[in-house]
């Protein structure tokens, strides 16, 4: 017994060795794309990020931040490290789990349990050994976890949390007996209690841990008990998930605002009464307990209570809120707004078992629950919940075909074939359900894991065995994120599945129950709309840990096969392990190395860095959504990267709270110039301002408009229907704003070359039907500034958010600013930004960093080739304004750098590419200028034909980038009198846009 216990855990700890040391030599650097940037900056100062947050993963990337001991650059890594560390930790527990379940089939005692005291023999060690080896490495090795170990997300937590519990549980059954054995199902409570700060992912476990304690407590189960036990099992996820993470808070809410208003007591007693009454229903449960001497009671109230002790971790965001940090979403400072953080409001929410249908029209709008907010010492109702009510005969059970929105219509009728005018039958809602969310959205995933993945594309399907490379897109064909592990991850867990059905059924079904709820059970829950910002594969990171097990146990189901053939059991122990390693996690190790090594990616926060240095000082800056903002709060809230620069999320000052903190200073960063107070921006008030045109109104002055909107003016008052709302509009679509020349001209912000194009007053029309409240507020702050500080946007912005304020944008960098000078080459629909030369050729040239952009080893996904794209476009912008002047020499110095910095070997030619064509020919390049075309139009060739025979549907996104690209080869080939080039271009370009 020592030996076998004493060789578990030295291999466990050795496998744990390899996945730590994989993990951390492929750790990035720096903060990656998505959330990545908020949570470490979030971890390393325990700030507030995006609902629903996660409180126990920053927690612990705040202690592992400290080890930085005062470098910063190092923060990222260290948080990073964390996930790493997490997944490793992960693959320890997952050996021993599988070396448990392994034990029991190897030694295949029926009915006994406890099997601590059964020593096995030398070749039954290493063949249990194995298999935990071969399905713990094959999981370490996965894309998905691989891709989740490496970056600071909340998923490798998860996972971790998944696998502690499931040992924990399985550590419980083989000590059930013992007087004290529900110290374990305590510790269970606390780990899925800690796991709720985390992600909610953990929850689902717990139907198959209620099986392990229903077999071991049960002498002779039957179907009904099984039943029993799932639905039990079921309630207790659903008074976790909504009794006690948003229910106890809500609870609480409710008595604080009947106690401060009907009551009168001051704030926060209602919140006190409430933990004491509830802190006395605790007392009297652990009091009946021991009245009626039931353990089971006591262990219930026990579990109960650890895991609010874990979910106490939650108190740790309206602490921090409270002191208003620079970021804090949704600011949950009080226990109403903490409910709604909780509850992830600000996202809406989906139809899950009984909703309407996509087409479906509201019969009417009623007023849902109220949103208090503290005024004087009461609570006041600033808004009700809007509640759209359907007719009955519109809606649907499990509607998955739900959403109205126009792109998600169109992605709908690629997996089912619906008319918008006509309701959706269930069988074309369960088709979408099997084609698309289970199939495309879960089983696609599952398999990348464990057959093989096609591409790092959007989209990209499964590779099997024999797949061929030609034909392909270069793209998809060269690409390090194709990996082919010929299917033998999934035959050997199938093997294991049918070995482990045959000869433990019992375990069989708990193994696979995991894998339905942290799968197929998710995709009903999630009830995804047909297209999403990026691949989603993380969600079911749960499945393929679960099949794992499997592939584990498939070890032992090889070794059985191979009893005729190989006597000796140790031999064939060894052989059948070591084969299994080589074939399985070292296949994966050895094609996922590359596209997962990120050790030398900095583009992330370079890009952030550069798009700050792009601001002049005190600037205000307009950002897009995650990759364009997350990346720049690393960049100053760690880093300390020009804090003087105020990043403006564009969708969040649709909200108040946001729009309220935009209004405090924040580092070096004044408050923003608004002139609109709360009441005129809250929630609920000005949300959008519709046009109702006056033919009496020709223009309008922004500064009088904004005084208009803070008056409530009668003016832009229009009423909707008998009884319906009464909103702010606006008369017409030109706008325009006096300018102050000889003020301006003295700030000095207008360059020397530019004067001439100052305006005494800017015009502008705005193409919209309603002007959102962020679109208000830039207005506002435009009325406001009177040019006192810079005002960009970053050229990855929506240009339906510009306002059409292009004809006054000036390019610096990698951003525009807004001056009243207005660009007399300005055409719409043409080029953005009038180019400031020499201070373009500074950030370009001199100041940028584009650390390992030129280095072919480095992988870098689809994200991480927009941003490069992006440079190229800047430096064309930059190259094309010389040449313009007559400056050939500079246009040269600013080509060869860009190519220089971004080699088509390591950041293929993208569709920005084509405008350096004429430059080229212009300045005696046109050897390059060929190579680009021919290198271009042979790629677009090859794609456009593989992807017009492949599902071009799905591919639609690369199908037009291609097309865009052989457009402007084409006419850059025409502009320098390349007829034969720009035929080429042009046919394949007719040929594809027909089909």
């Amino acid at each position: 017994m020592r030996s076998y216990h004493r060789l578990n855990n030295l291999v466990g700890w050795l496998v744990f060795a390899i996945a730590t040391a994989t993990y951390l030599l492929t750790l990035e650097p720096t903060a990656s794309f998505w959330d990545c940037g908020e949570f470490i900056a979030c971890s390393y100062k325990l700030l507030v990020p995006h609902p629903p947050g996660a409180p126990t993963f920053l927690l612990l990337g705040r202690l592992f931040s400290l080890l930085s001991f005062g470098d910063v650059t190092k923060v990222s890594v260290l948080v990073n490290a964390l996930s790493a560390l997490s997944s490793s930790f992960t693959v320890l527990f997952l050996f021993w789990i599988i070396t448990m379940l392994a034990k029991k089939l190897v030694l295949h005692r029926p009915g006994m349990h406890d099997d601590r005291n059964l020593e096995p023999t030398q070749g039954q060690t290493l063949l249990i050994l194995g298999a935990g080896a071969v399905g713990a490495l094959a999981y370490a090795f996965s894309d998905s976890f691989w891709f989740n170990a490496v970056e600071a997300e909340v998923y490798a937590m998860s996972s971790l949390c998944t696998a502690v519990v499931v040992w924990l549980m399985l550590k419980w059954e083989n000590r059930a007996d013992e007087p004290d054995s529900d110290r374990w199902l305590v510790l269970i409570a606390y780990v899925i209690g800690l796991s709720i700060g985390v992600h909610l992912l953990n929850l689902l476990t717990i139907p198959a841990l209620g099986f392990i304690y229903y077999y071991r407590r049960t002498q002779n189960p039957t179907t009904t008990g099984g039943i029993l036990t799932l639905a039990v099992s079921s309630v207790i996820v659903g008074l976790i998930l909504a009794g006690i993470i948003p229910g106890l808070p809500t609870l609480a809410g409710a008595f604080e605002v009947f106690f401060v208003n009907t009551v009168g007591l001051p704030f926060s007693s209602g919140l006190l009464i409430f933990l004491v009454l509830f802190v006395g229903l605790i007392w009297l449960g652990f009091r009946q307990s021991f009245q009626r001497r039931s353990r089971l009671l006591n262990t219930v109230m026990l579990s109960f209570v650890f895991i609010l002790i874990g979910y106490s971790s939650y108190l740790i965001v309206p602490i921090r809120s409270s002191f208003n940090p620079t970021i804090n979403e949704n600011a949950p400072n009080d226990v109403l707004s903490f409910v709604s953080y909780l509850k992830r409001e600000q996202y809406g929410d989906r139809p899950l078992l009984y909703g309407p249908q996509f087409n479906a029209r509201p019969i009417r709008q009623d007023e849902g629950a109220p949103r208090y907010v503290r005024q004087g010492d009461k609570y006041v109702v600033a808004e009700y919940r809007p509640e759209l009510v359907y007719d009955p005969a519109d809606k649907m059970l499990l509607p998955r075909l739900y959403s109205s929105d126009p792109l998600h219509i169109y992605n709908y009728k690629k997996w089912v074939d619906i008319q918008e005018d006509a309701k959706p039958t269930m069988g074309q809602n369960l088709s979408f359900l099997t084609r698309y969310q289970m199939g495309h959205m879960f089983w696609r995933y599952f398999l990348w894991n464990y057959v093989g993945r096609e591409s790092d594309i959007q989209q990209a399907g499964v590779l099997w065995p024999g797949a061929q490379n030609t034909g392909l897109p270069e793209r998809v064909a060269t690409s390090e994120a194709r990996n082919n592990f010929f299917a033998l991850p999934l035959i050997l867990g199938l093997a294991g599945l049918i070995y482990q059905v045959r000869r433990d059924g019992r375990n069989a079904f708990i193994v696979g129950l995991l894998f339905v709820f942290t799968g197929l059970a998710i995709v009903i829950y999630l009830n995804q709309p047909p297209i999403e910002p990026r691949e989603r594969d993380y969600t079911f990171a749960g499945a393929t840990f679960a099949f794992a097990i499997w592939i584990g146990l498939g070890v032992l189901a090889l070794a059985d096969l191979l009893k005729s053939v190989v006597k000796a059991d140790t031999v064939r122990a060894g052989l059948v392990s070591a084969l299994s390693l080589v074939a399985v996690p070292g296949l994966m190790a050895a094609q996922g190395w590359d596209d997962h090594d990120r050790s030398n990616r900095y583009n992330s926060v370079d890009s952030a860095k550069n798009l700050l240095n792009s601001c002049a000082p005190n600037a205000i800056l307009f950002t897009n959504g995650d990759n364009d903002t997350f990346p720049l709060w690393y960049a100053q809230e760690v880093e300390g990267v020009r804090t003087d620069v105020r990043v403006a999320v564009l969708s969040y000052l649709n909200t108040d709270w946001y729009i309220d903190q935009m209004k405090r200073r924040a580092y070096k960063s004044e408050p923003l110039p608004v002139s609109m107070e709360h009441d005129t921006y809250k929630q609920g008030t000005n949300d959008y301002l519709p046009y109702a045109e006056n033919p009496a109104v020709q223009e309008v002055n922004v500064q009088e408009f904004m005084q208009l909107v803070n008056q409530n003016s009668p003016l832009l008052q229009v009423s909707y229907g008998e009884g319906g709302p009464t909103l702010l509009s606006y008369p017409t679509r030109k706008f325009y704003l006096p300018v102050d020349t000889a003020a301006v001209a003295k700030m000095g912000i207008i360059p020397a070359e530019r004067r001439g194009q100052l305006v005494p007053r800017m015009e502008w029309e705005l193409g919209k039907s309603a002007i959102e409240k962020k679109s208000l507020l830039i207005l506002d702050i435009l009325a406001t500034n009177n040019w006192k500080r810079p005002v960009y946007f970053s050229s990855t912005v929506d240009s339906r958010d510009f306002m059409g304020l292009q004809p006054y944008f000036q390019l610096e960098g990698m951003a525009y600013r807004i001056l009243p000078a207005k660009d007399p080459n300005y055409e719409p629909r043409g080029e953005e930004g009038y180019v400031a030369q020499q201070l373009m050729y500074d950030k370009l040239m001199n100041q940028f960093a584009y650390r390992g952009l030129d280095n072919p080893s480095i992988y870098y996904d689809e994200n991480h080739l927009r941003f490069p794209a992006n440079y190229r476009d800047k430096f064309a912008r930059l190259a094309n304004s010389y040449l313009a002047s007559g400056d050939k020499a500079r246009a040269k110095q600013v080509m060869d750098k860009c190519f220089a910095l971004m080699p088509d070997k390591s950041v293929p030619y993208d569709y920005y590419v084509p405008q350096f064509i004429p430059a080229l020919v212009a300045v005696g390049d046109k050897a390059r200028a060929n190579e680009i075309m021919d290198t271009m139009t042979g790629r677009a060739e090859r794609a456009l034909a593989y992807y017009s025979t492949h599902n071009s549907s799905l591919f639609d996104q690369e199908y037009q980038t291609y097309l865009l690209a052989l457009n402007s080869i084409g006419r850059a080939a025409e502009q320098i009198g390349d007829q034969q080039r720009a035929a080429k271009a042009v046919s394949l370009l007719q040929r594809y846009m027909q089909q």
